[in-house]
């Protein structure tokens, strides 16, 4: 009997999703990324502190969200605000894929690569660290597991979700609406209660256009988000679009909240779905 399409579709999300809960049954021994989640910034100490005005360490015209009353318009606000920039970003990584199939494509005919081509790979395996091996088809193979688009739906659910609709210190003083760590002495902002011994910092940023390229790099080369690019190489493999939903699955090392997380920010897409499509 003759599969439908639809039921192949189907059946093939199934499976990505399955694959995805195994992974999260392994969570707890999966590597955390340079990310962090502000839950509070509270000081859970009774006795009265002198408060510090943080100026901010960027000069973007950072709209006000928390003071727009109306939520539905705060919502559209924030989200209109960011998709420039992350629609910016996926345009040049289609870009960057569409010549690496092309590299691909020559590889596998009797032609060979132009010097030009050859260069290209090259200096992508540097940005996206792959290991640069002597077999270019390989390579171009490996790369193209990496130069790839992100959901701007899932994009900006994130954003929201981190950086508490750009009202939070790391969203408003650093321009850092993905909570993204740094490791070197003020690169960031330091959190409040960080734990002692620790030396990480929030990352501050100059720029809309380089904290999402930023959050860009980090998903598609951290080893924490291997399981996030395996389904969306097996989506493109199957000729399905990026589903938000799908992959949301695979940034379960996003947050120590673990699937409660994963959850959360399926729940925010389904809740915004209306904003993020205008």
């Amino acid at each position: 009997m003759m599969t439908s399409p639809n039921r192949t579709k189907h059946n093939t999300i199934k499976g990505l999703l399955l694959i995805a809960v195994f992974f999260m049954a392994l969570f707890p021994f999966i590597f955390i990324s340079e990310t962090e989640v502000e839950v509070s910034e509270a000081d859970v100490s009774d006795k009265p502190k002198k408060v510090t005005v943080e100026q901010p360490k960027h000069n973007v015209d950072l709209p006000n969200f928390i003071a727009i009353a109306d939520i539905n318009t705060r919502k559209q606000q924030f989200f209109d605000f960011l998709k420039p920039a992350i629609d910016a970003e996926n345009t040049k990584l289609a870009k960057l894929r569409a010549q690496l199939i092309d590299i691909s494509n020559t590889l596998s005919s009797p032609q060979t690569l132009s010097a030009e081509q050859q260069l290209s790979l090259t200096n992508l395996a540097k940005i996206y660290k792959v290991e640069i091996t002597a077999d270019a088809a390989v390579l171009s193979q490996q790369l193209l597991l990496k130069v790839d688009q992100i959901p701007r739906e899932l994009v900006l659910v994130q954003a929201a979700n981190e950086s508490a609709w750009g009202s939070s210190r790391f969203a408003r003083i650093g321009l850092n609406f993905f909570g993204m760590w740094c490791f070197k002495k003020g690169c960031g902002l330091v959190p409040n209660g960080r734990d002692s011994g620790r030396n990480h910092e929030v990352a501050a940023f100059d720029s809309l256009e380089q904290m999402v390229s930023r959050y860009f790099h980090n998903i598609n080369t951290h080893p924490a988000y291997d399981l996030f690019r395996t389904i969306r190489e097996q989506l493109r493999d199957n000729n399905l679009e990026l589903r938000p939903d799908v992959l949301a699955t695979g940034l379960l090392p996003y947050s120590e909240r673990g699937m409660d997380y994963v959850v959360e920010i399926n729940t925010m897409l389904r809740h915004n779905h209306r904003f993020i499509k205008v």
